[in-house]
């Protein structure tokens, strides 16, 4: 069975969070296009999930009831935001879309990413085998490179927290859920929490000495 040691954070260091969303507001402001977003949000994404000291307690609790959606920043002009997704013991997606990019990096425990393609009479297939992704791995999704998985938690026995960026209010997006017959139900996701973590009280940076 699988197992995973979880990082206990008893004073978080949110500045790490507020500097990644400003240099992705850089890096969206200044980007040639999705390509460049992908690349160089992927390399921001992978050094905010190497360092697990971060997150809020609150943004971190799984439920029995499901798989949560946190939201963490959400862009002045809804061109990003940032969301933490925990994954309980056993949870998993259905086959969804985003219609929007996508960069999922893995900060605690694992998660099984299977891919699928649509056929020409709108059925979905697997698309090669599931992907397990470990602390730190970083993937991508968008209408442009593929837009259709489902993710689940690797781990029997303990949570998986990722985070996701995506190029919209990804919660107020209309999207669909599949089935593999290629039945589809719309859906909005929304989030988890009505609350936002405040990146911008330096008062109680603790990386300030």
């Amino acid at each position: 069975m699988a197992s995973t040691q979880q990082t206990v954070i008893s004073s978080p260091r949110i500045s790490r969070l507020r500097e990644f969303v400003v240099a992705f507001g850089n890096l969206v402001e200044t980007a040639s296009g999705e390509p460049e977003i992908l690349r160089e949000g992927s390399r921001l994404l992978a050094e905010l999930v190497g360092i697990d000291d971060w997150l809020p307690a609150r943004y971190a609790e799984s439920s029995v009831t499901g798989y949560q959606q946190y939201l963490l920043h959400a862009d002045s002009r809804e061109r990003f935001s940032v969301v933490s997704f925990v994954w309980g013991p056993g949870q998993k997606s259905p086959i969804h879309d985003h219609t929007v990019w996508g960069i999922v990096g893995i900060l605690r425990g694992a998660e099984f990413e299977q891919s699928y393609a649509r056929t020409s009479d709108g059925r979905f297939v697997e698309q090669g085998a599931p992907v397990r992704l470990e602390k730190g791995e970083v993937t991508a999704v968008s209408p442009t490179i593929g837009d259709f998985h489902r993710v689940s938690n690797a781990l029997e026995d303990l949570p998986s927290i990722s985070i996701h960026v995506y190029g919209a209010n990804i919660g107020a997006l209309k999207r669909s859920i599949y089935e593999p017959d290629g039945t589809s139900k719309t859906f909005i996701s929304g989030y988890s929490n009505i609350e936002m973590p405040n990146l911008w009280d330096r008062s109680r940076d603790t990386s300030v000495v």
